[in-house]
């Protein structure tokens, strides 16, 4: 007797609205921006600025931040190896759905692990990820700590913490690195600037 979830029994249904045509309509190329980096490296901040920008242009995007997709999408995980992957795998196929619709998702995760990171890439044809690294020193996210999490970390009272007693894996080839300038961290619009100038310069802003 079959089961429900046989693969062999799920079959793909085409949609005569093909990506194409969305891109069209909305003059933009579906794409994912995925910004990872340590906590309180600025990644949300970044998210925001970017998806404000990008909006006074006219142009349709969506925040997928980890913290918010944690209250609804991803409330069942932990933070243990296995659920942090389940929590970028669930996060990726979300993005990639947005994409293929054809707007631009904004995706906002620590992801720690280059491999779970690579695996969402891979869902997305034709360049269409764009990782952004928030390249911050470890030492400036643990001052910032605008959560308090670092401080819970280094007290023992959280386990398996990012950057602390977990690692973080940053990316070896990815599109767009933000760090210091001189020793400063640059603001949100000339952090968002940069993403933009990459997106127009590769034509993500254009159907």
């Amino acid at each position: 007797m079959s089961t429900v979830g046989n693969p062999a029994n799920i079959f793909w249904h085409e949609n005569p609205v093909g990506k194409a045509e969305r891109e069209k309509l909305l003059n933009q190329q579906g794409c994912v921006v995925w910004i990872t980096g340590l906590s309180g490296s600025g990644k949300s901040t970044l998210a925001c600025s970017l998806g404000r920008e990008l909006q006074s242009k006219g142009k349709l995007s969506y925040v997928l931040d980890g913290d918010n997709l944690r209250h609804g999408l991803n409330k069942n995980l932990g933070f243990s190896p296995e659920s942090r992957t389940e929590n970028i795998r669930r996060t990726g196929e979300v993005a990639n759905l947005f994409a293929d619709a054809g707007l631009i998702c904004i995706a906002s995760l620590i992801s720690p692990y280059r491999k779970d990171r690579d695996a969402c890439r891979a869902l997305l044809p034709d360049k269409k990820f764009i990782e952004v690294f928030m390249n911050m020193p470890l030492q400036l996210c643990e001052d910032r700590d605008p959560k308090g999490l670092y401080k819970l970390a280094r007290e023992g009272k959280i386990k398996g913490f990012t950057g602390i007693d977990d690692p973080y894996e940053p990316p070896l080839n990815c599109e767009i690195e933000i760090q210091l300038k001189d020793g400063v961290v640059p603001t949100p619009h000339e952090m968002a600037g940069q993403v933009v100038s990459y997106m127009e310069n590769e034509g993500f802003l254009e159907a």
